[in-house]
């Protein structure tokens, strides 16, 4: 029997009594009874709630870390997959340096790339909890060269903008860090997609050695030449490190979700390829409801929204200048990125509270 039919049955027998005479002090005889048994069925519920929840924190927990292991090992097959055919037709270009050769190779690689994309968008949709939430890619052409630059939250960037842009443009060619050239199967792939390795320098280790300056923007002059011969789209993560709360108080952000913008390397981007830049891609990310750790909830199947927003931007004259000698330029150049950056703030502050306010 419910336990409120119980009690309401009780109730009634005690009502009944109570219209009866009785002498003072005398307690009906089953008021003792009433209140043990209707404390036992409460603490029996109470418990059996406590048991269910329990069990459903473990068994989530069980799940989440089996479907990690999973996520991390179907990744590596796929990474592996499609890295090793990339790595040999790099080899084959360094062996043959003929324009038809190059050409040809880099279309390969191009290909094996998107079947990279491919891979991780099936591993993406296994995940039945994930929801999307995408403005922009309307206007988007894959015959058309790009610039596209995004804010950097955390390892899930790249996995997102694969998969979101494989099919609206060309295949992304990062700006990569420097240490990334020593993972495995992938620091080799990149080098033979072309992808340029940035190494960051501090400022005081700059100061020590002077002849360390520009070795960035050298880097990436080298290696936007390549990218004449076909459309692509480079992608820079203009704060140069990901997103995290220590390191927007070591820079002293002005911002309260991203970190300062580095312009050097979009603003060299934009002077060997300005004029065959059709767009630039003004790309803002956020994951509202995995905010603290996005990678990891990939993985383990719990991430469940991804906002993203595109702004396709001009590429006016403005853009073009000589960052490293005009200082003139380099100080117009850092006010329209920073302002940028600014919108951007402002941007993923309103999206994280319009779904913390849809949530409540």
């Amino acid at each position: 029997m419910d336990i409120r039919l119980k009690h309401s049955v009780y109730m009634q027998k005690f009502a009944a009594w109570q219209e009866k005479p009785q002498p003072p002090g005398v307690k009906p005889p089953w008021s003792e009874r009433i209140s043990d048994k209707i404390g036992a069925q409460h603490r029996i519920a109470g418990c059996s709630i406590t048991a269910n929840y329990l069990n459903k924190f473990i068994m989530s927990r069980i799940l989440a870390a089996i479907t990690l292991w999973l996520s991390v090992i179907l990744t590596i097959l796929v990474t592996i997959a499609c890295s090793v055919p990339i790595i040999v037709a790099g080899i084959i270009k360094l062996l043959l340096p003929v324009p038809p050769v190059w050409r040809a190779v880099s279309a390969f690689c191009n290909f094996m790339m998107y079947c990279w994309c491919e891979g991780l968008a099936i591993l993406l949709h296994l995940n039945p909890w994930l929801k999307w939430d995408v403005q922009g890619l309307e206007k988007l052409n894959k015959k058309n060269w790009y610039l596209l630059i995004c804010n950097h939250h955390s390892w899930a960037d790249i996995v997102v903008l694969c998969v979101l842009f494989r099919k609206h443009i060309p295949m992304n060619k990062y700006f990569l860090k420097q240490q990334l050239a020593w993972v495995p199967f992938i620091g080799l792939a990149c080098w033979a997609l072309d992808m340029p390795f940035m190494k960051r320098y501090s400022r005081s280790y700059l100061i020590r050695h002077p002849e360390r300056r520009g070795k960035d923007v050298e880097t990436t002059r080298r290696s936007c030449e390549k990218f004449r011969a076909h459309p692509t789209t480079i992608v820079n993560f203009v704060e140069g490190s990901r997103f995290t709360e220590e390191k927007r108080q070591q820079t002293r952000s002005p911002y309260q979700n991203l970190l300062p913008p580095k312009a050097a390397g979009i603003a060299m981007a934009l002077n060997v390829l300005g004029e065959q830049f059709d767009k630039l891609l003004n790309v803002t990310l956020c994951y509202p409801e995995n905010d603290r750790t996005p990678f990891y909830d990939m993985l383990s199947g719990r991430l469940t929204r991804i906002v993203v927003r595109v702004d396709l931007m001009p590429v006016n004259t403005e853009l073009h200048g000589d960052y490293v000698n005009d200082k003139n330029f380099k100080r117009r150049f850092q006010l329209w990125l920073n302002t940028l950056w600014k919108e951007k703030d402002e941007q993923i502050a309103k999206i994280k509270s319009s779904y913390k306010n849809a949530g409540q």
